[in-house]
């Protein structure tokens, strides 16, 4: 996620002002603690939380143990500048931000002095989501998101002055990068050139699908519908084509126009007249006194088929404008299914259900995205819940209550949530969908308000991750079973964490499934607080990516980043024996290890090059087993 600097995460201030009940009123004391844990709701989950003492092993149907699902030793929390992982792996650095899209393209400069042009040409910063389309066992089309710049870092001279050409330099850096790789003679993967590598930035031209259109009065801006920016994770379809998520775009826009100021909807998404990229002063698309409408551009699900590179990138409306997390896609009764958070403090999980099978759709040329129900989630303080429709003419999102059309609803797509009456959640992130019997987890990476023992908190600084059944286990359902799945943070300082040393972890945020069925969980702890004592993050250390097993819950720790950095982005080679994660902002400012300047960039962090007159990185990594076999076996 976006970061300002290390003292306040944008994501961790509330925007909501509705009266809908938060996750804290439904995981009360009363309704769902008892002896200190979490008690299974409506007969839902009936084991502990993950974490807590080792289960029995499971047994087959002959009486022999099963195989552990997690076959690597655990490794220790780590606040080593280095990636780290289990004994018998290595990891690989591979596409850092900077790195040409073509053998004959700019190369990076290690003082930063490459020019907007250039970055055009080279891999974004900031890497995020992604996903691997294979070609081959050994090769396939990697499209990787760029969520953000740190202006001190993404120039020569840092960011006290802003011109045009910074602004395009850093527009430059947002995006998407789509960029075949594949895996050499001696296990070693690398970027080749193609003609599918291509850059998607913040100024390539996009279009608008679905009830808003691009001609709709409140998209109409002063120039033409430009880019995809702030992209954080994303997902994939069935039909082969990646979709990439919009999220804290709100502050790329800002003004020196101190009669503008926001309206409701401006508000409920965060925008202001203060922006701390300040892109605005330099070029008026960014100036939301100037130019109104363009903010109302962002915020959408874009669709990209790396495939096709003359393909424009699509705005897939129907999916609502909210500050989207990630994109987890499914399908039941072959109609398409797209889960997908709303990351912010305080905001809602949503889903999207296909109205028919998503085949007949594209045999009838149509997008499956386009054509279907929004929903949000309501969870009732019994354990049940229900999938609220975003639907015009249905409930209160009526003309009586100042609704004009489906459109509205889905550019107001936070307010028409706040309408129905939807469970607010601390910071509701990744969702992901379990491969083998469909159940859902969401990641709820901290919080302002819960309390509890078992539950979550007030404050709530650890986070903790949630888990659903949708009825009948048919994903398209609209009514559902929870339970709490594992409650993060560490003992030591919060009795009710139920973690050993194996497995404490902070704010999980990224998620997700590989096809054995490990729970990969990838954390995104705040600057302000990693390593830090006062905080509580002192025994957890650096971010880390840990794996899960469902049935048992045994939680393990496996990869550890650098200083600064996140863990994010999760993907797989077609034979399952390359993992690819990446490795967000090393080298940040950060609270434990200070801050870095222009004059010296490395002050926190120096990876992936460590070179003495170079600057942390952003980067892909490749994590292989030695002995060839399958990762977290």
């Amino acid at each position: 996620m976006t970061r300002v600097n290390a003292d306040v995460d944008p994501d961790d201030v509330p925007s909501n002002p509705s009266d809908n009940g938060h996750i804290r009123d439904v995981l009360s004391r009363r309704g769902l603690i008892k002896g200190g844990t979490v008690v299974a709701a409506a007969g839902f989950m009936t084991t502990g939380l993950a974490g807590a003492a080792a289960a029995a092993p499971e047994r087959t149907k002959h009486g022999h143990h099963a195989k552990k699902l997690l076959g690597f030793k655990a490794i220790a929390p780590s606040t080593d500048d280095r990636v780290r992982v289990p004994e018998g792996y290595t990891a690989q650095v591979l596409i850092p931000w900077g790195t040409p899209i073509s053998s004959k393209g700019p190369k990076f400069k290690k003082d930063a002095s490459n020019t907007a042009a250039e970055q055009r040409q080279q891999i974004g910063a900031h890497h995020d989501g992604m996903h691997l389309f294979p070609l081959s066992k050994t090769s396939g089309l990697l499209a990787v998101n760029h969520e953000y710049v740190d202006t001190t870092l993404h120039y020569k001279d840092g960011d006290a002055v802003i011109t045009k050409e910074k602004v395009d330099k850093a527009v430059a850096g947002h995006g998407v990068s789509v960029v075949k790789v594949q895996q050499g003679k001696h296990g070693k993967w690398e970027l080749v050139d193609s003609r599918y590598n291509r850059r998607i930035t913040a100024d390539t031209p996009v279009t608008f699908s679905g009830p808003v259109k691009g001609s709709h009065p409140l998209l109409r801006a002063k120039n033409p519908a430009l880019g995809t920016i702030n992209n954080c994770s994303s997902g994939y379809t069935p039909w082969g084509t990646y979709v990439t998520c919009e999220e804290n775009f709100n502050g790329y826009f800002g003004t020196e126009d101190t009669s503008w100021k926001p309206n409701t909807e401006e508000a409920r998404y965060g925008v202001a007249a203060a922006s701390g990229y300040r892109w605005h002063t330099a070029d008026a698309r960014w100036d939301v006194a100037k130019n109104p409408h363009e903010v109302n551009r962002f915020g959408w699900i874009v669709e990209i088929d790396p495939f096709n590179p003359k393909a424009t990138p699509v705005k897939r409306t129907a999916l609502g404008r909210i500050k989207h997390e990630n994109a987890a896609v499914t399908e039941s009764h072959g109609r398409v299914v797209l889960y997908t958070g709303d990351d912010q403090d305080g905001e809602y999980v949503y889903k999207f259900v296909g109205d028919k099978p998503w085949r007949l759709r594209k045999a009838l040329g149509q997008s499956p995205l386009d054509h279907g129900t929004l929903y949000v989630a309501k969870f009732n303080d019994d354990g049940t819940g229900v999938w609220l429709p975003l639907k015009f003419g249905k409930g209160p999102l009526t003309k009586q209550n100042g609704w004009k059309d489906q459109a509205d609803v889905l550019i107001r797509t936070r307010s028409a949530a706040d309408a129905v009456g939807a469970t607010k959640l601390d910071r509701p992130e990744w969702v992901a969908v379990n491969p083998g019997n469909k159940d859902v987890y969401l990641t709820l990476t901290n919080g302002a308000g819960n309390g509890g023992k078992a539950n979550p908190r007030t404050p709530n600084p650890y986070g903790h991750i949630l888990r659903w059944r949708e009825k009948h286990g048919d994903n398209t359902a609209l009514a559902f079973t929870w339970d709490v799945f594992v409650l993060a943070g560490d003992p030591a300082y919060d009795p009710t964490v139920k973690l050993g040393p194996d497995a404490i972890f902070g704010s999980p945020d990224g998620i997700g499934f590989d096809h054995d069925g490990r729970l990969w969980i990838q954390t995104d702890i705040s600057n302000s607080s990693q390593t830090l004592a006062s905080r509580g993050y002192d025994n957890i250390g650096n971010c880390a990516m840990l794996a899960a097993d469902p049935k048992t819950k045994e939680i393990k720790r496996f990869l550890t980043v650098p200083r600064g950095a996140e863990v994010t982005g999760l993907t797989f080679s077609a034979d399952g024996r390359s993992m690819f994660v990446n490795v967000q902002h090393p080298g940040e400012v950060s609270a434990a290890w200070g801050a870095p300047t222009p004059a010296n960039p490395r002050v926190v962090s120096n990876w992936p090059d460590f070179d003495p007159s170079g600057r942390p990185r952003s980067a892909t990594v490749v994590v292989t087993k030695k002995d060839g076999g399958k990762i977290g076996t």
